[in-house]
């Protein structure tokens, strides 16, 4: 008599197979990098957001700024009207592109220390933005 040993087939790991474009989310607040720090905090303050993506005058991402890297500008009043975001310490490249897996995407965000990083095509254009928490969500197999 033989013995018929079945294996179960191993279970797919949570998250294997996902890219940056399944996780990635819209941005729709943008920023030219000739704006001032005053115009950005304004936006910031008015959509109540945490960050704003910056684009260069052809339209390709240039980076993220965040309120708490305007913060030491915003402390000097007659420094904000006149300092442009590109003269400001943020968030630049490289970013993530869609076609990144996920878990890459993940350990780069990590090792970063990004909460936001945006999404950009093979041309630099913005198509969203990946968000640490999202990410860690859907690699645990998690509804997000």
């Amino acid at each position: 008599m033989s013995t018929v040993t079945i294996h179960s087939p191993q279970s797919v790991r949570p998250g294997h197979g996902l890219t940056v474009a399944d996780a990635m989310d819209p941005c729709d607040y943008q920023i030219a990098d000739d704006s001032t720090v005053d115009q950005a905090d304004d936006v910031l303050r008015g959509a109540h957001l945490d960050y704003l993506l910056v684009r260069d005058h052809d339209g390709r991402c240039e980076g993220l700024v965040t309120r708490t890297g305007l913060h030491p500008f915003l402390n000097r009043s007659w420094y904000t009207g006149r300092t442009v975001i590109s003269a400001t310490t943020h968030q630049r490249g490289p970013f993530a592109w869609p076609t990144m897996g996920l878990a890459l995407a993940a350990i780069a965000m990590r090792v970063k220390r990004l909460a936001v990083w945006p999404v950009v095509d093979e041309d630099g254009y913005i198509l969203g933005v990946l968000m640490a928490d999202r990410v860690t969500s859907l690699l645990a197999g998690k509804a997000a």
